[in-house]
């Protein structure tokens, strides 16, 4: 709780200490469409009313925060006025959800069993292989491999769209609208298992190794088990730990760690959303993303925490 209240308030005090407020940038934007027309004083009191008036009280804006956030109400979007934060939000979580959801935890399953395949024998061709490349993919920038991607698959070959989530013409709920999303998603995907995979086998690979001499493991192979009981029971359990408590943070960045995969492949979802609030200095709309992004990051440790008992029996209490 202690967490959530300081992230809370921190995310209450940074876009306060930004130059500017979203009030300017909404009387900005209506004079260049109005061709610098000068609102009444009164709308241009009503609009500092409606985004919290920066020379009012500080701590009488944060109650008002508070209180906002208590009926979940995020605010205004300064960039789409007067679509409300919350509905824009609704619409992009979903999406990130889906592509980079996926995406980490297809990059750890793969990761985790070639890990445990390539660190169980050492030196062997697997080992040999598989630790070398997935070294260089984690050393290569990830939007270098996503720029790659798209200028050879999608704008030479052709094979995927360049940009967008699905087909301007695909009706929703059809089959066509189905197979567009799985079209649109499959390089990004691709290149997010591409690049984060080779962490994770890289990882799970040098705690296997140190795994394959631990005494439990000789024990499992003296008592007559079968190789893959032992490699999977006793050896990838153990190792599997650090990993998970890494797999667990990853989780809760999946909300807004996505922003350079939808900035390269212009996706629908939270991170091109955060990107486009930053550009436009839309200051409700990072707030929330923000905030988002912190509390699920909080609420993934917190099930990480609790789960790590299950895969660890030394960790449960003896009574």
């Amino acid at each position: 709780m202690v967490a959530a209240w300081a992230a809370v308030t921190a995310n209450f005090l940074i876009p306060r200490l930004m130059p500017g407020d979203p009030a300017e940038v909404i009387l900005r934007q209506f004079q260049k469409t109005s061709g610098g027309e000068q609102l009444p004083p009164g709308a241009v009191e009503n609009i500092r009313a409606l985004f919290g008036d920066p020379k009012a009280n500080l701590f009488q804006q944060y109650v008002d925060y508070l209180g906002n956030l208590a009926h979940l109400d995020l605010g205004v979007s300064v960039s789409r006025f007067p679509v409300p934060v919350s509905d824009l939000i609704t619409t992009g979580l979903p999406w990130t959800l889906m592509l980079a959801g996926i995406s980490t935890v297809l990059a750890f399953v793969i990761g985790i069993v070639l890990g445990v395949v390539a660190g169980w024998r050492p030196g062997r061709l697997a080992d040999s292989v598989m630790a070398p490349l997935a070294m260089f993919t984690t050393s290569v920038p990830y939007f270098w491999i996503a720029l790659l991607a798209v200028w050879v698959l999608g704008f030479k070959l052709r094979w995927f769209p360049l940009s967008g989530g699905y087909a301007p013409d695909a009706t929703p709920g059809s089959i066509g609208y189905v197979l567009s999303l799985l079209h649109y998603g499959a390089l990004p995907v691709a290149t997010i298992i591409l690049a984060s995979a080779g962490s994770w086998l890289v990882g799970m690979r040098n705690m296997t190794v140190t795994t394959v001499s631990e005494d439990y493991v000789q024990l499992g192979r003296a008592k007559g088990l079968s190789p893959w009981r032992v490699m999977t029971r006793y050896g990838a359990r153990n190792a599997i730990l650090p990993s998970f408590t890494s797999f667990a943070l990853a989780l809760g960045h999946v909300v807004g760690g996505s922003l350079l995969t939808e900035m390269v492949f212009s996706y629908p979802g939270i991170g091109f959303l955060l990107f486009d609030a930053i550009d436009k200095r839309d200051y409700p709309l990072m707030q929330a993303v923000f905030l988002l992004v912190t509390l699920a990051t909080l609420f993934t440790n917190f099930v990480a925490d609790s789960l790590y008992t299950l895969l660890d029996p030394r960790t449960r209490e003896v009574s």
